[in-house]
């Protein structure tokens, strides 16, 4: 389609004759803040840099010949239905094998297929919160959902937590709250992991509590040596919201999730879908259903792992090689695709990282997934899209970056 023009010698107004838009902006949008992740990943682009700072998943991983047969396939089979528009609670059949690989019995009909499971943080935070509303986070927690959240104007309240999850004796000086957003499994930012008996106290205090949760799990599939505990959905389904996306073990870029939810909260959560984007793309879902049919995931999701646990393990490395006598802390994630460490006291990690980008490596300073006080010192490192070697050149050079800064 080509744009009607105007006749050669037109007499038309100059743009600066035009009067200026009286464009008058939501206070909502004052919310609105670039992602800090996003913006070190521009840092990235420039040659030469090695990059621990982004939460993507390793393109090693994505079955694409599975996605060209999928392809091909689904046009042939259903090529019309999937160009359509189509229902907006998502692909039936998708929806159906979502429910049946979960670990407690869940009815297609509590499943949502979105757009990214960062949609799914999207629709929760315009279903559940109110402008004012206390909502609690743990300590620290994904940016993405901070982001999602912050345009509903929320309290945002931070629950304490160390190496095991939540601190559940935190709940009870932090009154009333819309819900409480965690991730159990290999958590983003930190690489940690609920343990059971933290998990069981947790589900037996938000029941007490009248307290809902928000459980996001993109990486719950991703463990190295032994699988996670059952989610806090399994526990107490009609006072859970789950997440889950396909993102991290199959391909991010189809941006397909879902959400598990209850009765309650359902109806509300499908509506604002409709009017967000009416549904997640047919296309797309029909593709996903075709590589999953067969079993798939059961025999992709290992080589993932074993990937993962292999890089994990050079950075674990490179680590003890490298910060030897600099004071650096570091923890051992059991899967997932981030590590968290702390730097020595009286140093401040996004001072840091221009320093560490000047010798070639970058990484996301931890101050930004903290909802309340950060802890200045820490910093996210993500180990799964480098290669060996990168990760030795990388933590190399981090540490010289540390010791100009002492």
């Amino acid at each position: 389609m080509t744009a009607a023009k105007l006749p050669p010698g037109e007499n038309t107004m100059k743009l600066n004759d035009l009067p200026r838009a009286p464009w008058v902006l939501a206070r909502r949008a004052e919310h609105m803040n670039p992602s800090v992740i996003r913006e070190i990943l521009k840092v990235t682009e420039r040659p030469g840099i090695i990059s621990f700072a982004g939460g993507l998943p390793s393109p090693r991983t994505f079955p694409v010949a599975q996605f060209a047969a999928a392809c091909e396939q689904v046009l042939r089979d259903d090529g019309p239905g999937a160009l359509q528009y189509a229902a907006s609670e998502g692909y039936g059949p998708l929806r159906e094998m979502v429910a049946a690989m979960l670990p407690w019995r869940v009815d297609p009909a509590q499943v949502l297929i979105t757009t990214g499971s960062q949609q799914g943080l999207d629709l929760v935070a315009k279903v559940l919160i109110d402008s004012g509303s206390r909502i609690l986070v743990e300590t620290p927690t994904y940016l993405g959902a901070l982001q999602a959240f912050a345009p509903m104007e929320p309290e945002v309240a931070s629950v304490a937590s160390d190496e095991q999850g939540v601190i559940v004796d935190d709940l009870a000086g932090k009154g009333a709250a819309r819900f409480l957003y965690v991730l159990p499994n290999f958590q983003n930012p930190t690489g940690r992991t609920m343990t059971e008996e933290r998990r069981a106290a947790l589900s037996q205090r938000a029941a007490e509590l009248g307290l809902p949760l928000v459980e996001d799990n993109p990486y719950g599939d991703l463990w190295f040596d032994t699988p996670p505990p059952l989610p806090l959905a399994a526990r107490h389904p009609d006072g859970c919201v789950y997440l889950g996306s396909f993102s991290k073990v199959l391909a991010p870029g189809l941006r397909l999730g879902f959400v598990v939810a209850p009765q309650a909260v359902y109806p509300k959560l499908l509506q604002a879908k409709q009017a967000a984007d009416l549904h997640s793309p047919g296309f797309n879902q029909r593709m996903i259903a075709e590589v999953m049919k067969d079993g798939f995931l059961d025999r992709h999701v290992p080589t993932i792992r074993a990937l993962y646990k292999s890089q994990r393990d050079a950075m674990l490395a490179a680590l003890q090689r490298e910060m030897q006598g600099l004071g650096v802390q570091w923890n051992t994630p059991g899967g997932g695709m981030f590590l968290w460490a702390r730097l020595p006291a009286g140093m401040d990690a996004t001072a840091l990282l221009p320093k560490a980008v000047d010798k070639g490596v970058a990484f996301v300073p931890g101050a930004a997934f903290y909802a309340g006080a950060p802890d200045p010192r820490t910093l996210r490192l993500s180990f799964v899209t480098a290669s060996v070697r990168e990760i030795d050149t990388g933590i190399a050079a981090l540490a010289a970056a540390i010791r100009e800064q002492e």
